[in-house]
């Protein structure tokens, strides 16, 4: 990786509010934990992500995307090259007819809420996952019996080339917690969804109904990636994380929930080391009990010897 080329071509493309350098990841991510990015930028058009892209493949250095830091583990030590944050500078959505187009950085509950105020219904679902419309593409977030696929219409992407392409949902190769572009390597630029017309104030209770539901079962107050593992077929993670005997177990401040055992908690200063502990303790006690072996949701990345995803 050429530090200084890199340098130079960022600084080129970005202001000083835009681009920062061995930026704390912690402040970052919901979990609060996570080491510096040597270069992190906040674009605010498609053009500037893509020459972003661009210098750090001219670079030779490493690059990733997030958005609200939702899903994901960044190690103590940080990431090497860029982070591309995409975030306010990237968030608009526009409505037409009963379709609401959102660049990646919208928020969940933005979307939601833009829905809700246009009259249109279909992503409630998604109002109280925290993070953004690009995540929620990427991994095809879910709740509350609803799913990211079940709403999308098409997306813009940028593939591993560099260009600017549209995926048809039905192309989209959407799974549990998966899609194509989790698994081409494709960044999601925007998404547009087909959503149905419906009453505001019954938008707004639906809404309100699943914040009080989230909030009264989930550790809304401490940080975390949200669930911790994906669902095991015929299982409930929680479910087999709590017979195992596993609530409140922890390594230093990083806590299996006591609120709800299919979350890893930061209960205050925990390390990114220390959530990974839990994790792998929880894996292999579970297994132990249970002969279930639970496979982690959320994103792992600078980690030595784990595979990125």
């Amino acid at each position: 990786m050429d530090v200084n080329v890199l340098h130079a071509r960022l600084a080129a493309l970005f202001s000083s509010e835009e681009l920062k350098l061995d930026e704390p990841l912690s402040a970052h991510t919901t979990f609060r934990v996570g080491g510096p990015a040597d270069f992190f930028v906040e674009p605010h058009s498609t053009e500037q992500i893509q020459a972003a892209v661009n210098a750090a493949r001219e670079a030779g250095a490493p690059w990733h995307v997030i958005g609200q830091g939702s899903n994901l583990l960044v190690a103590d030590e940080g990431l090497r090259g860029l982070v591309i944050c995409l975030r306010e500078r990237f968030s608009a959505i526009t409505v037409e007819g009963c379709t609401l187009t959102a660049q990646a950085g919208a928020t969940n509950k933005e979307v939601a809420r833009a829905a809700c105020e246009a009259g249109l219904t279909g992503y409630e679902f998604a109002s109280g996952i925290p993070g953004s419309i690009g995540g929620a593409a990427y991994m095809n977030a879910g709740a509350y019996d609803g799913e990211f696929k079940d709403v999308a219409s098409t997306l813009t992407c940028l593939d591993q080339g560099g260009q600017v392409i549209a995926v048809n949902a039905a192309d989209a190769g959407f799974g549990y917690r998966t899609s194509a572009m989790q698994d081409r390597g494709w960044l999601v630029l925007a998404a547009t969804l087909q959503l149905s017309p419906a009453e505001p104030n019954r938008i707004a209770e639906r809404i309100a109904d699943l914040t009080a539901r989230r909030s009264a079962k989930q550790p809304l107050d401490l940080g975390s990636a949200g669930s911790t593992f994906k669902r095991p077929a015929g299982h409930y993670a929680a479910q087999l994380i709590d017979e195992a005997g596993l609530r409140g177990y922890r390594v230093g401040d990083a806590m299996v929930s006591t609120k709800h055992t299919g979350f890893v908690v930061n209960v205050g200063h925990a390390t990114a080391s220390q959530v990974l502990q839990v994790i792998r303790d929880v894996t292999d006690q579970v297994q132990a009990a249970s002969g279930v072996r639970l496979e982690p949701e959320v994103r792992m990345w600078g980690f030595a010897g784990i595979d990125e995803r």
